[in-house]
């Protein structure tokens, strides 16, 4: 039931930071999940575990962590750094 949790939680913190920014997160709800994981890594490593903890997210870094991740991955991917050739 916990990893349920956490998946729930993680997927929704990638799916509020692409709206936030206006953007879909590519990959649909797997991608959500993994930008809310990173996002939360990111965060905490930058803002230290503040605010409140949900499914054992500290979830102002998470978003926060989570956009800035969305925006890096956004600005290499117009650069086609993701691209096919």
């Amino acid at each position: 039931m916990d990893l349920l949790w956490v998946l729930i939680v993680g997927g929704l913190i990638g799916w509020l930071s692409g709206n936030l920014i206006g953007r879909d997160v590519p990959g649909g709800v797997i991608g959500n999940i993994v930008a809310g994981f990173i996002g939360s890594w990111l965060g905490t490593e930058l803002l230290g575990p503040r605010g409140p903890v949900i499914g054992g997210f500290h979830i102002i870094p998470a978003i926060v962590g989570s956009i800035i991740a969305l925006l890096l991955f956004f600005a290499l991917a117009r650069g086609g750094a993701f691209r096919r050739r």
